[in-house]
């Protein structure tokens, strides 16, 4: 008699505890995927620090009403499932190479076209011009938002010899890590190897690949160092360039209250300074880390840049600009920047 008295005098009381639970449903966790290694926010690969300083300071903003759980290492799916899942709703947000997507939207193949970034700040400036604004669009009407611009220089790792100029490669097996990449490494002779930055080191370990393109940290992150006796860096300079923003559902986005977006948006864009000086940071310390290991530590001049962004323009350019319309928009608009 007891439990049941207890049990009807609980049942009496929706209205005494529907504040508690109204409070308690405006509380959202979003997750956040990425393939890099996990970290802490003061320690390890800065794209994994990044998005954990975002996490923090938009929850600390939201005053709770927005809680993060961060998946490193592809631990949440597989590295090349995450784009779409953004699409779909089924992933509320990611951390990944842009280019990765263009299998299914080929306009997005833009944000590693060899060549076409050689700066930080062109690459940087492309957010407040008109190929930013587009790509914005673009991404927006696929279902995707933008929330931190993020840009990354790489270089080549090699299991022997520097691949330096273009002549360099001609019979190795190379990552370069997008379609139109691919292209200029095949018109110098290469032969191309095609798999996410996270299976770079098993590749490279076995022989299954003799080098591979991918960004300074990356090269730290995945200690390529271990298995390469040279590297081309970017310090100097790069022809390869990788756009790697921290991007959100859409679906996920339009759900959320005015104030939680607006918040989203601004903690992501005070993101990109630290994005910034932590890559430029990485462009050096890989070149040190390299050396300590024993590798062959070299960098490219404007000239050697030149040869490749010629190259690039008449086989990646041209095959990306006669793709479809937006190609051909994106690409123009890129070239205004250059």
């Amino acid at each position: 008699m007891k439990r049941r008295n207890l049990l009807q005098a609980l049942g009496s009381l929706p209205l005494a505890t529907a504040p508690f639970t109204s409070a308690f449903a405006q509380s959202t966790t979003l997750k956040i995927s990425h393939q890099f290694p996990g970290g802490t926010i003061k320690e390890g690969d800065f794209r994994d620090r990044l998005v954990r300083n975002f996490a923090a300071e938009v929850e600390k903003r939201s005053k709770g009403a927005l809680k993060f759980e961060i998946y490193p290492g592809s631990s949440l799916m597989k590295t090349n499932a995450q784009f779409s899942s953004m699409r779909k709703g089924a992933l509320d947000m990611a951390l990944i190479p842009l280019s990765y997507a263009g299998g299914e939207i080929p306009e997005v193949n833009i944000g590693l076209m060899p060549g076409l970034v050689v700066s930080y700040e062109q690459a940087y400036g492309w957010k407040n011009k008109p190929v930013g604004a587009e790509l914005n669009r673009l991404l927006l009407d696929k279902g995707i938002v933008l929330i931190s611009w993020i840009w990354q220089a790489g270089g080549v790792a090699s299991r022997g010899k520097p691949v330096v100029e273009p002549e360099d490669a001609k019979g190795m097996k190379i990552r370069g890590g997008s379609r139109e990449m691919d292209m200029i490494l095949k018109e110098v002779g290469a032969a191309v190897v095609t798999l996410p930055s996270n299976e770079i080191y098993a590749a490279m370990q076995t022989g299954a690949m003799d080098a591979a393109m991918t960004s300074s940290t990356s090269f730290i992150s995945f200690r390529l160092e271990e298995v390469a006796k040279s590297l081309t860096t970017g310090r100097t300079g790069a022809y390869w360039f990788m756009f790697e923003p921290l991007m959100m559902s859409k679906a996920i986005f339009d759900k959320l209250p005015k104030d939680q977006r607006d918040t989203i948006m601004a903690v992501g864009a005070e993101m990109e300074k630290f994005a910034i000086e932590a890559a430029k940071k990485d462009d050096i310390d890989v070149a040190t880390i390299y050396q300590k290991a024993g590798a062959k530590v070299v960098d490219l001049s404007p000239a050697t840049i030149k040869k490749w962004q010629a190259i690039a323009r008449k086989t990646a350019w041209k095959d990306y600009g006669a793709k479809n319309e937006g190609c051909a928009k994106l690409l123009a608009l890129a070239e205004q920047t250059l």
